[in-house]
């Protein structure tokens, strides 16, 4: 009786012991995944800064793109209004964030495009050093969702794998959900001259 006591007593402990290590180090990892959303939100957010200076910059050359204008400023406003949490990331609303942030690349891209026809805009050093800032943003925007998508890869594959898969059902750890490429991405652009 005894020795079936000191062997129960034995493998609650170390059952224990790697509960308490496998959840301490989902926790860890978590936060990385967590961490590193923060890091691309910061990203979107420093590009949804520079967009009213580039844009008030743009309206003294050409008043009359006004839809293009428009076009940046709603994506921007939409853009900013879709927060998530990070605990709480789906697909689903990984998918609309993503979206919308899609729909101010686009819109950037037609206002970017119109400067061809402004030559006075071409030059205008606020205008050069906005449009600097906002392409080393956008390298910015790659580089933190790249980090994103490495670090859940890392959460993902830990909370899968044996034994710790027990317990991060038990401990309600759930799979993240990565960045994927957009609808179209995979042809590259016409280029015209």
């Amino acid at each position: 009786m005894k020795k079936s006591v000191i062997i129960a007593i034995a493998v609650i402990v170390l059952i224990a012991l790697l509960g308490s290590s496998a959840y301490n180090s989902m926790v860890d990892k978590q936060e990385g995944v967590t961490k590193a959303w923060s890091n691309v939100e910061n990203q979107y957010q420093r590009r949804s800064d520079l967009i009213p200076n580039l844009v008030n910059t743009v309206k003294g050359y050409a008043k009359h793109e006004k839809t293009t204008l428009e076009g940046v400023i709603a994506a921007r406003s939409k853009a900013t209004q879709i927060t998530i949490d990070p605990d709480k990331l789906t697909p689903e609303k990984l998918q609309a964030y993503q979206k919308a942030q899609g729909d101010v690349t686009t819109a950037l891209g037609k206002l970017l495009a119109i400067t061809e026809n402004y030559p006075d805009l071409k030059a205008n050093q606020n205008f050069l050093e906005l449009q600097a800032q906002l392409e080393g943003t956008e390298n910015r925007i790659a580089v933190e969702r790249g980090r994103f998508n490495e670090l859940a890869k890392e959460y993902n594959a830990y909370i899968r794998k044996f034994p710790r898969n027990m317990f991060a059902g038990m401990f309600g750890f759930e799979k993240r959900p990565y960045f994927e490429a957009e609808a179209g991405s995979e042809k590259a652009p016409a280029v015209e001259f």
